[in-house]
């Protein structure tokens, strides 16, 4: 076989053009007569061409079987699927196989290559998003630890936004359709999920799903639409899943070193700005640009901000605790007892009774822990005064050094020195901290150690009222009324008393 292509253009000039007789070219080259044939034919050498399948005697009456495991195995987790080797020892353990593995590690590729899906290239409408959630490590003051970004992407404009959480939950899917909403300037119209729990309680066939309520809440407030992919079908929002790998790929490699999420957000936030700015292959302006045109096809965004965040009731404790998210937060102890209902934003957690909110503390992402506030506890120690050096939700409470000199000086003045310490600890829960600080001072250099002389000292100064009427747990006696005196019954007194002496 002639593949040398100067020699083909050669004879086929030779014959095709200067009428060299096939004869003539034979007995000049000494090939046979069917390559000349060949050569006339093709323009360029066709190259070796297998006129059918070569025969495979040891591995041709298994394939079928293979094909089958390997069809069986899409059901199934891929850390569980079969591997070459695995067929092979089944083969030779069930069917009497006795090729090399190097014949069905053929096979298993070839079958697989054929039976890869062939995906249908599809039109991205603007107004349209898709959302998922990536997990990649970060090194946040110096400690390495996985966090986990959502990311929200435009395939119309290829825009996307993305925002790292602490964990994948409602109030942080939540939180970051609200930030996302914000960048793009609009909300859009229809959005595509996959089945994750956040959002679907229950899958119903292939398509029906039941919602969870804090998505129907999500929906509700923004009014888009939504689709949720077919299980094992994350191609159904490709976009979003390529933009996952790229937002890993380009903002956590290296491991970004970071104060905390606040920090880690901003600058995340910084290279989603700086993206807007790329144009991809084949389109004709920027991520930004194309995104300003795409926004007129959004829905617009609601004049009331969204509450992101679960909600939980329950009913505080004994110990003035109320549970959330496997943590324990404590409420005011007039509260134990009571009818509460829970917040949990992405940053605190506030506890409401009856419209008013009652506490907020610092969201804590760790498990079965305590989170006290001591000014909750402060009413019921001046009841047990005793407890005050063994009460925990006081422990770790850092207070300036004055405060102990004080109690230090009450204990040694006063039989009730200890209760009157925490009724001066108890201003804490109407004035900033730094105040009381400096009355507590102004106190001490004035000898002046009792609770009502400090509040006199505060800016504004404790109403007269508070302090000279203090009958806690018998709050009622405070709608008691003295009846004016009668200056004339004290004259008429006098009188009796003079005459009869």
């Amino acid at each position: 076989m002639y593949d040398n292509m100067d020699e083909w253009m050669t004879i086929r000039r030779r014959v095709l053009v200067e009428g060299i007789s096939k004869r003539q070219v034979l007995r000049d080259t000494g090939m046979h007569w069917t390559t000349l044939e060949k050569i006339l034919e093709y323009s360029e050498p066709p190259g070796y061409q297998r006129r059918r399948e070569p025969e495979k005697p040891k591995i041709g009456p298994y394939l079928e079987w293979i094909a089958e495991v390997l069809k069986a195995d899409r059901s199934l987790p891929k850390k569980q699927r079969h591997t070459a080797l695995k067929i092979w020892e089944r083969l030779r353990g069930e069917r009497g196989f006795t090729g090399k593995y190097t014949i069905v590690k053929d096979a298993v590729r070839q079958l697989k290559r054929r039976q890869q899906e062939v995906f249908l290239p599809l039109a991205h409408r603007p107004g349209e998003a898709q959302v998922d959630f990536g997990q990649a490590l970060v090194r946040m003051l110096g400690v390495l630890r996985k966090v986990f970004f959502f990311v929200m992407a435009l395939p119309h404009s290829d825009g996307f936004f993305v925002m790292a959480f602490e964990r994948e939950c409602t109030e942080s899917f939540g939180e970051g359709h609200v930030r996302a909403f914000a960048f793009f300037g609009g909300v859009a119209r229809r959005i595509t999920y996959d089945n994750t729990k956040v959002a679907v309680s229950k899958i119903v066939g292939s398509r029906a799903r039941t919602l969870t309520r804090g998505f129907q809440q999500l929906v509700s407030h923004y009014l888009f639409d939504y689709h949720f992919c077919q299980v094992r079908r994350a191609n159904e929002k490709g976009v979003v899943e390529g933009t996952v790998k790229f937002a890993r790929l380009h903002f956590f490699v290296p491991v970004p070193q970071v104060r905390d999420f606040d920090a880690l957000n901003a600058w995340l936030l910084e290279r989603c700005l700086e993206d807007l700015g790329r144009r991809l292959r084949g389109k004709t302006a920027t991520k930004g640009q194309l995104l300003a045109e795409e926004r007129a096809a959004f829905l617009p965004l609601p004049s009331a901000a969204f509450d992101a965040c679960r909600m939980r009731s329950t009913v505080a404790n004994s110990e003035s605790l109320v549970r959330f998210d496997d943590n324990d937060y404590s409420v005011p102890v007039s509260y134990a007892h009571h009818p509460v209902v829970v917040r949990g934003y992405m940053d605190r957690v506030e506890v409401g009774c009856r419209k008013q909110v009652i506490a907020v503390h610092p969201r804590c992402w760790g498990r079965e822990r305590q989170i006290f506030e001591p000014l909750h506890y402060l009413p019921l120690l001046e009841r047990k005064a005793g407890g005050l050096d063994h009460a925990l939700p006081l422990e770790g409470w850092k207070l300036p050094e004055c405060f102990e000199t004080l109690r230090r000086r009450l204990e040694s003045e006063r039989e009730d020195g200890t209760r009157e310490y925490i009724r001066v600890l108890r201003l804490l829960e109407k004035h900033p901290p730094a105040a009381v600080e400096t009355a507590v001072e102004r106190g001490l250099r004035m000898r002046a150690h009792t609770r009502d002389a400090i509040a006199q000292f505060l800016a504004p100064p404790e109403p007269w009222e508070g302090t000279t009427f203090r009958l806690d747990g018998r709050e009622h006696l405070r709608q008691v009324r003295v009846a004016e005196a009668d200056v004339g019954a004290y004259r008429t007194l006098l009188a009796c008393v003079g005459g009869g002496s």
